[in-house]
C-alpha cells in the first residue's frame, strides 16, 4: 500500500505516494499559475516542467519580496556520510540554475557534525574528509565562486551556534520527538542538530541586521527540519524560509531512491566508465522476457530505471524524452539499446564532471563562508 512509505530526513523507504507525502507535510504544489509566473523569469528549468521539483512552502512570498527588490539568499547542504552520487547532485543542479536566473547568493552548508551523530561507526575525521570530497562535485558544477559560500558546521560553529541556540530554546523535547521520532535511546546531540540546520537560515539576516529572504531547494525528506524552523521563525524575529522541494532521484534498482546503501544499484561521480557499464547494464527495467515479445508487448517506461534516468536528468529535451517513451511502449527500441544510450550519456557527463573536479581543487580555499557579507 502506499500508505506504508516512510520518508525522515535519515531513511526513505517504500513506494512513495508523492501527492500524499505532500499533504501529510502540508507543502503546497507547484501549480501552472506559479510555474507561469516562474517563466517570466526565463525558460522554467526542465525539473520544474516535469514535476520533478514538485511542491513548496512560500515561494510565492520570495517572488513577492523580488519583485519588490528584495533579493533572497539560497540556502541548500549535504550531509557528507560517503561519496557524492547522482541522487546528491540532482537538487543542486537545480540550485545552479535558481542561482543563475535570479542572481542568487548561496550558503552550502555540509553538516559533518549531523553524520557523526547519525551514522554508526563515523568519526569527524571521517565526515570533515567526505565534506571535501563532496564539496568538490557541488563546485564542478559551475556555482559561482563569488556567491556561493561553504560552511562546514564543526569549522564555523562559532558563527552557527548564537543562532542555533535561540532556535533550540523554542523547540520542546515534545515537539523533537513528534517532528522526528526520536525516543529515549536517540543521543541528545541528535536532538540538538536541527537547530544547527536552521541557522544558517537566518544567517543573512543576522549579518545584515534585517530581514533576508532565503529560499531552500531539497528534497522533501528534509522538510521536518524545515518545518521546525519555520515554526520557530516569527518568535525569533525573522522572516520564514521558503522551501522548494524535489522527489528523489532513483535507484538503478527500481527503488524510488537512489541510496548508498546499494552501491550496485548507484551511480558515484567518481565511477569510471567500465563501473558505469556494469551498473546500468544491471538495471531494473521492467521489460519483457524475450525481444519477440518485446518487439509484440512493448514496454513500460513508466517502472523502467533506465527510461526514469532520462527523465530526471539525462534527456533535457521533451520532445525526445516524449518520442523514447512512445517508441518503448510501441516495442520500437529494446531494453538493451537504452542501457547503451544511458551509459553513454552519463560516462559523458561524468568524464566533464570530473575534468572539472580536478579543477575545482584550486578554488575551493577560497569559498570559506568566513568572511560572508550581504
Amino acid at each position: 500500500m502506499a500508505e506504508d512509505f516512510i520518508v525522515t530526513p535519515w531513511e526513505v523507504t517504500g513506494d512513495i505516494d508523492y501527492d500524499l507525502l505532500a499533504e501529510r507535510f502540508g507543502t503546497t504544489a507547484i501549480d501552472d499559475k506559479l510555474l507561469t509566473r516562474l517563466s517570466k523569469y526565463g525558460e522554467p528549468h526542465m525539473m520544474l516542467r516535469r514535476g520533478i521539483f514538485y511542491s513548496h512552502r512560500d515561494l510565492n512570498i520570495i517572488l513577492d519580496e523580488y519583485e519588490k527588490g528584495n533579493k533572497f539568499i539560497l540556502y541548500t547542504g549535504r550531509g557528507p556520510s560517503g561519496h557524492t552520487h547522482l541522487g546528491h547532485i540532482m537538487p543542486w543542479i537545480f540550485n545552479k540554475w535558481i542561482q543563475d536566473t535570479f542572481g542568487a547568493d548561496m550558503l552550502f552548508q555540509f553538516t559533518d557534525d549531523e553524520k557523526f551523530l547519525f551514522k554508526q561507526g563515523a568519526t569527524l575525521a571521517d565526515t570533515r574528509s567526505m565534506a571535501y570530497e563532496n564539496a568538490l562535485d557541488m563546485i564542478a558544477l559551475g556555482f559561482d565562486t563569488e556567491k556561493t559560500k561553504i560552511i562546514l558546521d564543526t569549522e564555523n560553529i562559532k558563527t552557527l551556534y548564537p543562532i542555533a541556540l535561540k532556535v533550540a530554546k523554542k523547540i520542546n523535547l515534545s515537539t523533537a520527538k513528534a517532528v522526528f521520532g526520536f525516543d529515549n535511546t536517540t543521543n541528545i546531540g541528535s536532538i540538538f542538530f536541527t537547530s544547527i540546520q536552521a541557522a544558517p537560515a537566518f544567517l543573512a539576516s543576522e549579518i545584515a541586521g534585517r530581514n533576508i529572504p532565503c529560499l531552500i531547494p531539497c528534497g522533501i525528506d528534509q522538510d521536518p527540519h524545515f518545518r521546525a524552523c519555520r515554526d520557530v521563525a516569527p518568535g525569533l524575529g525573522y522572516m520564514k524560509p521558503g522551501q522548494i522541494y524535489c522527489k528523489m532521484f532513483p535507484g538503478l534498482s527500481g527503488a524510488d531512491k537512489m541510496s548508498s546503501s546499494d552501491p550496485m544499484a548507484t551511480i558515484y561521480t567518481t565511477d569510471g566508465p567500465k563501473e558505469v557499464k556494469k551498473k546500468v547494464g544491471r538495471a531494473f527495467t521492467g521489460g519483457c522476457v524475450s525481444v519477440e515479445e518485446q518487439r509484440q508487448k512493448g514496454g513500460n517506461p513508466e517502472v523502467c530505471a533506465v527510461f526514469k534516468y532520462c527523465y530526471y536528468l539525462f534527456e533535457e529535451d521533451d520532445r525526445k524524452l516524449n518520442e523514447i517513451s512512445s517508441k518503448c511502449k510501441n516495442g520500437e527500441i529494446l531494453c538493451g539499446e537504452c542501457k547503451i544510450a544511458l551509459t553513454e550519456k552519463i560516462n559523458t557527463f561524468l568524464e566533464i564532471h570530473q575534468g572539472k573536479r580536478e579543477k575545482a581543487k584550486d578554488v575551493i580555499g577560497g569559498m570559506s563562508f568566513e568572511g560572508f557579507k550581504w
